[in-house]
């Protein structure tokens, strides 16, 4: 099922410029009720219109788990994306009617463990944010470090430093401050849990690191959304609905599928969770694979496709969908 068959018709009570780069939105249910319950790292989809164009982002939810009368999410602008990013902050003000999907949490806490060490880079900071406020309901013990830009692009840094003063730690990239990562990893007490959420680099670096040390994997947790990118208009032939569709230099795959009326599975739209995971039947040409879920040699196979991130070049491409 995807998570956009589960929907939510929201009103938008406030738009709040965090810094020159990010925006907070907060939204209501538009019928007054309760919105569904969800648990830190939890994310939603947030449908657009844009025009002819249907847009649906995911984003991290950041407020309280506990309130159900508001979600709260940030949107840090990206001039170099597709337009989404910069419709919610070109287009979007209060008093304006939107709907988001059910929340679906790929980046959970794993509550047997003794301790939380979170890692955030730059807008990451967000799904930490209901973990936080989650785990200090509960007494959780957490660690939280954070590396930004600068002070002005430091999303919420006063209100982490102020309400967590002894849990939290900043990093300022041009200050030339940075994560002590092995001498952080290696002092960690027995049953801790390593959360890490941020640009592609700071992932890797993070789970090869601790790989490397002989931490579990599944005391290992890691969060990234990819965005479709642009490129080159292709064909393709969906078998089971016979539908030939095409998709566009600015539409991914999924939402191509999407607007020739098939429903496709999803719960991220940004490569994480496999659910949009699709069979290719046939095809002449070369996949853009983008996502980080698909395996090697199914990659190099040519037998499945991602098309929530993924794209293809070339003559034919016909897809069990």
């Amino acid at each position: 099922m995807s998570a956009g068959t589960e929907k939510i018709a929201v009103t938008v009570t406030d738009v709040v410029e965090v810094n020159d780069l990010v925006k907070r939105f907060r939204f209501v249910r538009t019928d007054g009720g309760p919105l569904p319950t969800f648990s830190g790292g939890a994310h939603t989809v947030v449908e657009m219109k844009d025009g002819d164009i249907t847009r649906l982002n995911p984003y991290s939810l950041m407020s309280d788990p506990r309130d159900q009368s508001a979600y709260t999410i940030s949107v840090r602008r990206d001039d170099q994306g597709r337009g989404g990013s910069l419709f919610m902050h070109r287009n979007v003000k209060p008093g304006d009617k939107m709907v988001l999907s059910y929340p679906v949490n790929l980046f959970s806490l794993d509550l047997r463990a003794k301790k939380h060490l979170m890692l955030a880079g730059g807008i990451g900071i967000t799904p930490f944010l209901a973990q936080i406020k989650q785990l200090s309901a509960m007494n959780g013990r957490f660690e939280l470090h954070y590396s930004v830009r600068t002070k002005a692009l430091g999303s919420y840094i006063d209100e982490l430093t102020e309400k967590h003063p002894e849990h939290v730690h900043i990093y300022y990239d041009d200050q030339k401050q940075a994560i002590d990562l092995e001498h952080l990893l290696d002092g960690q007490p027995l049953g801790t849990h390593v959360y890490v959420c941020g640009p592609k680099g700071m992932i890797n670096w993070v789970l090869d690191t601790a790989r490397r040390l002989g931490w579990p994997d599944e005391a290992v947790h890691s969060e990234e959304f990819l965005a479709p990118q642009s490129g080159k208009p292709f064909e393709v032939y969906l078998a089971q609905s016979k539908k030939t569709v095409k998709v566009g230099e600015h539409q991914s795959l999924l939402e191509a599928i999407e607007a020739a009326g098939v429903d496709a599975p999803y719960l991220c739209r940004g490569g994480a969770c496999g659910q949009c995971e699709t069979d290719v039947l046939e095809h002449d040409g070369t996949f853009i694979h983008r996502d980080h879920w698909l395996e090697d040699d199914q990659r190099k196979g040519c037998g499945k496709i991602m098309p929530c991130v993924s794209r293809f070049e070339g003559k034919k491409l016909v897809l069990d969908r």
